[in-house]
């Protein structure tokens, strides 16, 4: 696929976007939408295409950082319902609960016990999720050892990427394998028929997007709500009203002219 055909299909799956936010909205739907994956995997990118066109009033990103001390003696799943939509609003969870299993289990963040007792509550607690009208869709986004060791690098030398590897980014690659035995795990108890994961092959960032969104339009049935064309009003005349000096303001320096 060439670039100007991806840029076409993007804008195309982009404007359906807009229509299902509004559907979402018009139907009060609550919408959770989960993207988990490897270091590098194309996640952002994804959340980034989804939400560029979109209102954020309606479709909002979560991206908790690490647990306070408060937060880490609450009950796990505390931090994440909080910011759980209300009626005719999604919200995409840029990593998840879901740390648990992964960066938490396998960087030793959390004890056994822990890690258990999620994999035994978090089926039980999605299932709560949809029971409550809650739609709930879970991506997991699939790279190879390769392809990753490629971002990496990228990262390294663009300066403009390289806030993206963190300290624990770095620390993944040593324990690849250790990281794909935590998803065969969390696959095999959460993999559940109320909120199964979908996995998204990513090598090919581009591709990824499209399959993505795709995906995601055709998981919601919507209907198209664009309204009738709209009429600006006529501007109320200006008379009698004396705008102040511009000499009063205070404007940005013309830096580029």
């Amino acid at each position: 696929m060439t670039n100007k055909e991806y840029e076409k299909e993007l804008f195309k799956l982009q404007l359906e976007l807009v229509k299902l936010q509004e559907w979402i909205k018009d139907k009060g739907l609550k919408v959770v939408i989960i993207f988990e994956g490897r270091d590098a995997a194309g996640k952002g990118g994804v959340i980034k295409r989804i939400t560029q066109h979109l209102n954020p009033r309606i479709c909002r990103v979560v991206a908790l950082p690490a647990p306070t001390e408060r937060e880490t003696t609450q009950w796990y799943f505390q931090r994440y319902v909080a910011h759980l939509p209300a009626i005719g609003e999604m919200v995409l969870f840029d990593r998840s609960w879901y740390n648990r299993p992964n960066v938490e289990h396998v960087m030793g963040f959390c004890n056994e016990e822990e890690y258990q007792e999620f994999m035994r509550s978090c089926p039980e607690f999605e299932r709560m999720l949809v029971r409550s009208g809650i739609i709930l869709i879970k991506y997991w986004f699939s790279v190879s050892d390769e392809e990753q060791e490629k971002r990496f690098q990228s990262r390294l030398k663009e300066p403009h990427k390289r806030w993206k590897l963190s300290p624990m980014d770095l620390q993944s690659r040593a324990k690849w394998v250790e990281y794909s035995r935590a998803k065969d795990d969390m696959f095999a108890h959460t993999d559940i028929k109320q909120a199964p994961w979908f996995v998204v092959k990513s090598d090919n960032k581009k591709l990824a997007r499209l399959n993505c969104i795709k995906h995601l339009l055709s998981m919601i049935p919507y209907e198209d709500l664009t309204p009738e064309p709209i009429r600006l009003p006529k501007r109320q005349s200006a008379e009698g009203y004396v705008r102040p000096p511009m000499s009063d303001q205070t404007f940005v320096p013309d830096f580029y002219e």
